[in-house]
């Protein structure tokens, strides 16, 4: 579909509104410039007394009843970007500074509205800036909203997510985010559209949202969802620029989540994107095996057949660098069979034009209006990777292997029978309600065939009520079911315990240092070098404070809720004394051996991601000795965050400089791969 510069059906009142709110909607990339006046030692002292007062209030409101975590967040949101931006930001001067203390006087206006009982902001229509709690860390995360005037609680409203395009992960960069979306707790003006919109902040940094930027917009829908009345099967993501990678890799990814997609200007493969011609872009380096494996979790066009599942309104000007992008997808679209919705704004360049951008937005409305199918009579499902391994009635638990393209194919009949007609590089699958509840007029119980097959159920289906979700698995290349989720054990990578090292962070994590001597002494200095790297880094681009205990601290709870980040060697640090029995590795004092090699112990460790094997840590991972696997190099732009390590790599150590900043660690990475789909690795 093509449209150009001139054209739009949309009535102009509408496109007027619309074309207003998007153009303050969507955050740009480049953070406004730095005024030179930067503030003193004293000033600087002065400000963190401040904030550490507005702390103070804030911990007394943490727990009081009325206050949830929402509103609390909404207040301490202000406290935390005045505090990452003394720490971090070098020169606080000029516009920065009084972003600063328009930010303290906010945090200082919401505390005191919260201990009078009051929260004002929470119900008003407009833009204002909120924030939840996150699971993953503890930390605030902001988000922008955007509430209609015509907003009734009684009825269930759209929401559209809206992802921002690139922002550096400077020290104020929430700052100036918040800034885009607060303009006081008072009245203001609204937009007269029958949706609301969030604006995640993912997190900051380059990261595309992925991993635990993907986490921050699912807790961002949370936390609207508890607060407002949401029409959850009319769920809208869109996204400009880094915003439109989102928009495509979330949502063809999880195809179920949203009733819609309006991705802009997003490229889809991470090849194709380090090629476009910005002046700021890096070439690419070569990559490894693994590290070509990796781009199948990332990279949305491998994804495009989710299309067929639910709908997508792309745009992009035909100027833009990024435009190749555009035509390839078209092309993915066109080789599974499906439309390709795309407008073109002919002689635009990265920014849309407001006609076209409307027309998007009404494009999306009509295919939103029905919402989410409840009872979708077909599903095809395609992925390389069981991070991502769920669509309507079908969750896939096996893979027969990760990181090529697994497909499902699936009829849903009237009365809940379900004939699978197709079956690529799976071995587990389960079928869920509404599949197999009984519907229609037969009297007959539903039935299950598999590419031609009838399976035979068990024998209570028929006494059930047929909402009983079934596994369904390949034994000795026949077809049985299982048995019902939950009573089945599964073992193998499953969904949520399928690697690589970095999606421990996408969920609760906590790190553990070793109190102990280590075997080998480099190694001891090389773990604690790399502990302190990740809590730079966590810190920069990731918006909150590293969780870290010693082995010592660690309780119970840590290990049922956490996944444990272990640092250190089997002689420092207990928990990798006592999880290492269980792992496909051998770890002693002269030696290491990993997939049938040995390495010399005293220059070399062992990183790597494994379900965690110790009693009452069902469902969390162990990984030792490892953060992020891609650094500051990588996070500086978006198209090279992607996973640089598989399950596990071995690395020979070097000699750790003690004055080294924290974001340098001396290693080289010897090698790197993937345990089998049973978690084991050949010896």
């Amino acid at each position: 579909m093509r449209h150009g510069r001139r054209r739009a059906s949309f009535p102009a009142a509408a496109a007027a509104a619309v074309g207003a709110m998007l153009a303050g909607a969507i955050v740009h990339a480049d953070e406004p410039a730095a005024a030179p006046a930067p503030v003193t030692a004293e000033e600087r002292q002065a400000l963190r007394a401040e904030i550490d007062e507005v702390a103070a209030r804030l911990a007394l409101l943490r727990d009081r009843p009325g206050i949830s975590s929402d509103l609390w967040a909404d207040a301490d949101l202000f406290a935390k970007a005045a505090r990452w931006a003394v720490d971090l930001v070098p020169d606080l001067g000029g516009k920065r500074r009084d972003q600063l203390q328009s930010a303290l006087r906010r945090a200082r206006e919401r505390v005191t509205a919260l201990e009078a009982g009051r929260h004002p902001w929470a119900t008003r229509p407009g833009r204002s800036i909120r924030g939840f709690v996150s699971e993953i860390d503890g930390s605030t995360q902001p988000y922008g909203l955007i509430v209609p005037a015509g907003y009734d609680p009684g009825k269930p409203i759209r929401l559209d997510v809206v992802l921002h395009g690139s922002m550096g992960a400077g020290g104020n960069a929430e700052l100036w985010f918040s800034s885009q979306f607060d303009g006081g707790d008072g009245a203001g003006p609204a937009p007269a559209v029958d949706f609301i919109e969030l604006h995640p902040l993912g997190r900051v940094g380059e990261n595309a949202y992925r991993f635990e930027g993907e986490t921050d917009v699912d807790e961002a829908i949370a936390s609207v969802c508890r607060q407002f009345a949401i029409d959850r099967r009319r769920i809208v993501l869109r996204g400009h620029s880094l915003g439109g990678v989102g928009t495509w890799r979330l949502g063809l990814g999880r195809p179920d989540r949203y009733a819609a997609l309006g991705p802009i200007a997003g490229p889809v493969d991470t090849h194709l994107f380090a090629a476009a011609p910005r002046k700021h872009f890096v070439r690419l380096e070569p990559l490894t095996p693994w590290q070509e494996k990796m781009l199948h979790m990332v990279d949305a066009i491998d994804y495009a057949a989710n299309a067929g599942m639910v709908p997508v309104v792309a745009a992009m000007g035909d100027r833009d660098a990024f435009y190749p992008s555009h035509l390839q997808m078209e092309r993915a679209f066109a080789a599974e069979g499906i439309p390709f919705v795309g407008l073109i704004d002919r002689g635009g360049g990265h920014s849309l034009t407001a006609p076209v951008l409307a027309e998007q937005l009404r494009l999306i409305g009509e295919r939103v209006a029905p919402g989410l199918p409840v009872r979708p009579p077909k599903v095809r499902f395609v992925t390389w990777t069981l991070k991502f391994a769920r669509c309507h009635w079908i969750e896939l638990l096996g893979l027969g292997a990760h990181y090529q393209r697994a497909e499902i194919e699936a009829m849903l009949a009237p009365d809940g029978s379900v004939n699978v007609t197709k079956l690529v590089n799976i071995d587990r699958f389960a079928l869920l309600p509404p599949a197999l509840v009984p519907g229609g007029t037969a009297a007959a119980a539903p039935t299950v065939s598999i590419e031609g097959v009838a399976i035979p159920l068990p024998a209570a289906m028929a006494a059930a009520d047929g909402s009983r979700p079934l596994v369904f698995e390949r034994r000795d290349g026949r077809w049985v079911c299982a048995g019902e989720v939950g009573a089945v054990k599964l073992a193998g990578k499953r969904p949520g315990l399928q690697g690589p090292i970095d999606d421990a962070f996408a969920r609760p994590f906590l790190c553990v240092r070793g109190t102990c001597t280590p075997w080998n002494a480099a190694v001891g200095r090389w773990a604690d070098a790399s502990l302190r790297r990740f809590a730079d880094e966590w810190r920069r681009h990731y918006r909150g404070e590293l969780p870290v205990k010693d082995d010592t601290a660690v309780t119970p709870g840590d290990l049922a809720r956490c996944n444990l980040v272990l640092f250190g060697d089997p002689g420092s640090n207990r928990w990798i004394r006592d999880t290492l029995p269980h792992l496909p590795i051998t770890w002693q004092a002269d030696r290491l051996r990993v997939g049938g090699v040995d390495y010399a112990a005293a220059e070399h460790a062992v990183q790597l991601i494994h379900p965690n094997p110790l009693p009452g840590a069902d469902g969390r991972y162990v990984v030792l000795n490892s953060g992020h696997t891609y650094h500051d190099k990588e996070l500086r732009l978006s198209y090279m965050v992607f996973p640089r390590l598989g399950d596990w790599a071995v690395t020979k150590v070097g000699e750790q400089a003690a004055d080294a900043p924290p974001a340098t660690v001396a290693e080289e990475v010897v090698t790197s791969g993937f345990f089998d789909e049973s978690w084991r690795l050949a010896n």
